[in-house]
């Protein structure tokens, strides 16, 4: 008897390896294994690999490949382009400006420059829908300000940022502007110029690459200080001998998905609205968190009042069906997500969060599945609490 095929809806978390990306790493295991910083044949290969990578992600981005730096995740990529020039400009002013939902590799970073070092952050407000008015940033705005950071798309309930135009805000100010964009990869535009970023972040691992490597855009001029120093890699700015498969890896998933992102955009919309639709009509005192146009196509992020997110997921999970309660790197956290109480969320409301994202292998059955078992969960689980009258 074979197993049942799990239903993965946490593709905000991470996602299969393409097995075209595997493909292409492999040969960097074994065949060409060089060091890409030797001058002989498998070292030369091993660069010419890397540059090619380099080349295709700068084409995704709409910049030159010497603007592309690689790295081991997206956190890192996160804390390089923070603290690079916070630091840098340290002489400059001290003043950093962030949003109240960002990830935890942005706004712990910005909690230790300003507790350790002596930084001044502010964290901007989003309406109850998540969303930062660029008002707000520039109000926030000082002579003394020397980074601005929000980030593309929230990871725990999708909504889309007008990083456009707060980047247009922050060059006429001339300050460097940085989104955390890791959300992003296969949905939505990556064109630096478009969005008039100076620094932008993208993890493998969120759009069907390997775990464990990671890109940040660097404008061409900015100043940046290295966080890890050594041999000088990657244009000095992030040193250690590249690992290459990886890199190959990533410049590979990311071009796949950059070649069917409006097409896959739709579809997955398509599922995501039918998702919700039915959830909304089928469980009583059920809210879809986010905006509910801005947002990432595969994103749907519901409370469910008087119900914990925890007890639903291990429901779902033991009918074959793989969701969270929000950001993957905060699962085990007592306490509610920062996100939806930034957002105005009772936190007994907010311990009520299930997300789910879609991905290239759900199919309209996978949605069906999860609208025949969900209603039956929520109603289980509430009979069980003394808060809830029906």
């Amino acid at each position: 008897m074979s197993e049942r095929r799990v239903i993965y809806l946490d593709h905000a978390a991470t996602t299969r390896v393409d097995p075209r990306v595997v493909e292409a790493m492999l040969p960097y295991f074994t065949e060409r294994y060089g060091n890409a910083s030797a001058i002989y044949s498998l070292g030369r290969e091993a660069r010419q690999a890397l540059d090619q990578a380099r080349a295709g992600v700068a084409e995704v981005f709409n910049c030159s490949p010497k603007e592309i730096v690689f790295t081991s995740c997206g956190t890192e990529s996160d804390n390089l382009a923070i603290r690079g020039v916070a630091w840098m400009n340290r002489e400059r002013g001290d003043h950093i400006i962030t949003s109240s939902i960002e990830h935890h590799a942005v706004s712990h970073t910005c909690e230790q420059l300003e507790k350790q070092f002596g930084f001044n952050v502010t964290y901007v407000p989003v309406d109850e829908y998540g969303r930062v008015d660029p008002g707000d940033v520039e109000k926030a705005t000082t002579d003394g300000t020397v980074l601005i950071s929000i980030m593309y798309a929230n990871n725990e309930v999708g909504t889309i940022e007008p990083i456009s135009e707060i980047g247009e805000i922050a060059r006429n100010y001339g300050i460097p502007f940085h989104t955390d964009a890791v959300q992003a990869a296969g949905s939505l535009s990556l064109d630096v110029q478009e969005l008039n970023v100076d620094l932008l972040t993208l993890s493998s691992h969120k759009f069907y690459g390997p775990k464990g490597v990671g890109v940040l855009y660097v404008r061409e001029g900015l100043g940046l200080m290295p966080v890890q120093t050594g041999g000088g890699h990657e244009n000095d700015l992030r040193s250690g001998t590249e690992n290459v498969p990886y890199i190959v890896g990533l410049a590979k998933a990311l071009t796949l998905v950059e070649e069917r992102r409006e097409e896959e955009s739709q579809r997955l919309a398509a599922l995501r609205d039918h998702l919700t639709d039915g959830v909304l009509s089928s469980i009583p005192h059920s809210r879809l968190m986010g905006h509910p146009s801005e947002r990432l196509p595969n994103n749907a992020n519901f409370v469910f009042e008087h119900v914990e997110g925890e007890g639903i997921l291990l429901s779902l999970d033991m009918q074959g069906i793989a969701a969270s309660s929000g950001s993957a790197c905060s699962t085990g956290s007592a306490g509610p997500s920062h996100v939806l109480l930034a957002m105005g969320v009772q936190p007994s409301v907010a311990h009520g969060s299930v997300r789910m994202t879609l991905g290239r292998e759900n199919t309209e059955e996978d949605v069906d599945r999860v609208l025949g078992v969900l209603p039956g969960i929520v109603e289980r689980l509430r009979a069980l609490s003394p808060l809830y009258a029906g």
